[in-house]
């Protein structure tokens, strides 16, 4: 409509001129101002829809948690509702839990158990090496006395089977000394390396019970409101991603942009461009006043691929055929104004013109201007938006 009427000059021109001579206006003598008038208005129709595209498509994406439990049991415990915020650390939901006690109980004994396996080594250290200084004077004694008898037998004064008694002794007490020293080998290896390690596997197994334990607590890791819950105390706590407890709709963390999402047709690449000034307008967003309708923004990041042209790998041949469907080029934008994201609710519907500014020269300076007619449309859909009822719907440009 207002580029019709922009564009109306050479007929109404040709009107008046008619008028002044007092000639009747008929379709022929006005044939080359509705001839202009119709060129005038494509050339601006091309002029405003090329350089200045509009998306219908526009949407503020957020992200969900789905709550699912870790081990399965029934549920004893749901100290949250529908809607509640949570903040991370919160307890959503407890399982039953007395096997994990009951392990972790277990775990906790065994460390009695080591303690007087500990006591015990070194009791046995110690009886080791009494009975090792016990064989080594036994073993000294009877060297001093072979040594005794071996010299009477040089002599002539002892006997050849005395000094083969206590050569016997001698290996004997040999022996036992041996004997008594890997006691002592033993007794310091269970102290060093057999208790260290019984104590370390005791540790793990106590630290699998408590995490075991510990995951019959289903706690938030976000801050956010909890919406469809689907638990009740005694029902089966779900381990299925697919089939969630309850889900969570987190904080936008403040250094976190607000950025919309907005598909664009394909022809409109050559146009769109980083940096390139907007407007949003969401249904969430109109009210009376008009306050805050529409919002400024700037295009951050123009995805560089197609989502419709992906190929993902599987046992069929690719045909083209069936991709006859154009997809639409995914377009990024953030809001100029960061009081304005708390105007904002997540997953709006929303209208995006942009305006092409980035060229130069007169001619690039009217282009720019034509980005009012845009504005002007933007403002006349908020209108009939609110006036209607039916929401910000349309296409096309």
């Amino acid at each position: 409509m207002f580029e019709l009427l922009l564009t109306s000059f050479p007929a109404m021109l040709r009107y008046h001129q008619l008028k002044r001579r007092g000639e009747a206006m008929t379709v022929w003598n006005m044939r080359t101002a509705v001839f202009a008038w119709a060129i005038l208005a494509f050339f601006l129709f091309l002029t405003i829809f090329y350089f200045h595209p509009k998306s219908y498509s526009g949407l503020l994406p957020f992200r969900t948690i789905s709550v699912v439990a870790q081990t399965s049991g029934p549920v004893t415990e749901i100290p949250v509702v529908n809607g509640q915020r949570v903040t991370a650390g919160d307890l959503l939901f407890r399982i039953e839990d007395s096997s994990q006690r009951a392990r972790l109980k277990q775990a906790e004994a065994e460390f009695d158990n080591i303690a007087a396996a500990a006591a015990k080594a070194d009791d046995t250290l110690k009886v080791a090496l009494t009975n090792v200084a016990s064989a080594t004077s036994s073993f000294e004694k009877l060297i001093v006395d072979r040594e005794n008898a071996q010299q009477l037998f040089d002599r002539n004064v002892g006997t050849k089977d005395a000094v083969r008694k206590l050569d016997a002794s001698v290996a004997v007490a040999q022996a036992d000394l041996e004997a008594a020293e890997a006691h002592v080998a033993i007794a310091r290896t269970d102290i060093s390396q057999t208790i260290p390690a019984q104590r370390k596997v005791a540790e793990a197994a106590l630290g699998n019970a408590q995490a075991d334990l510990a995951k019959t607590e289903v706690r938030s890791f976000s801050d956010g409101h909890v919406t469809q819950l689907a638990l009740s105390v005694g029902s089966p706590a779900s381990t299925l991603i697919l089939s969630p407890a309850m889900v969570i709709i987190p904080d936008r963390p403040e250094d976190l942009p607000m950025r919309f999402t907005a598909g664009f047709d394909q022809v409109a690449r050559a146009t769109l461009y980083p940096g390139m000034p907007a407007e949003i307008a969401c249904e969430t967003n109109i009210k009376l006043s008009f306050r805050n309708s529409i919002l400024p923004a700037r295009v951050a990041f123009i995805q560089p691929a197609i989502a419709s042209g992906q190929i993902v790998p599987s046992g069929n041949l690719l045909d083209a055929g069936n991709r006859l469907r154009r997809g639409s080029l995914l377009v990024y934008l953030e809001l100029v104004h960061s009081e304005h994201r708390k105007v904002m609710v997540e997953g709006s519907g929303c209208i995006v013109q942009t305006y092409s500014n980035d060229m130069s020269g007169i001619f690039g300076h009217m282009i720019a201007a034509t980005g009012v007619v845009k504005a002007a449309g933007l403002r006349l859909k908020v209108w009939g938006a609110m006036i209607s009822g039916v929401g910000l719907a349309g296409g096309g440009h």
